[in-house]
């Protein structure tokens, strides 16, 4: 009995020094996570999606106009912010549909995605923004008809749509 009570107060006492385990740290969107495509390690805030096809760039652009930063490489994603026309923005890769993987100057993070067009290289952003766009074409002039009816069994009058006059065949 003695040795019952012993052997009770023994693993009373080893498990009282035990602690629970820590909780695991919760994932929300913005924390950082690393991915690695074809290659590259990308560091992303959870809630961008790490595409799955990775060309990498590492140059210097400029937006062209304020476009949306995508979550995912196309339309199909969330906005989570805008360009600033005109900024200087670090590319690191061409994401899968000729989306850009885009950074902050400076930084490594990516921030999102955005369309091909919506930046251009920086050394040439000048002449992209000073190249003269090609003139409107006029919209054609509609073509004036005369008007006929016919006048007795073999004839027809025509009116001239430029001057108005009737002229009888």
């Amino acid at each position: 009995m003695k040795m019952r009570i012993i052997l009770t107060c023994l693993v009373v006492t080893a498990i009282s020094g035990c602690q629970a385990p820590a909780p695991a740290p919760s994932i929300t969107d913005d924390t950082i996570v690393s991915s690695e495509v074809n290659g590259t390690t990308l560091t992303h805030r959870h809630a961008v999606v790490p595409p799955r096809e990775f060309k990498p760039i590492n140059k210097e652009y400029r937006a062209l106009y304020g476009a949306a930063v995508m979550s995912t490489p196309g339309f199909g994603g969330t906005e989570i912010r805008r360009l600033q026309s005109g900024a200087t923005y670090n590319i690191l890769g061409q994401a899968e549909n000729f989306w850009m993987a885009v950074a902050e100057r400076g930084r490594g993070e990516m921030i999102g995605y955005v369309p091909l067009r919506s930046v251009v290289p920086s050394e040439r952003y000048e002449q992209t923004i000073r190249r003269p766009r090609p003139a409107r074409r006029a919209a054609p002039k509609p073509v004036k008809q005369n008007n006929c009816v016919d006048v007795g069994s073999s004839s027809t009058a025509c009116r001239n749509a430029d001057s108005g006059t009737w002229i009888i065949d």
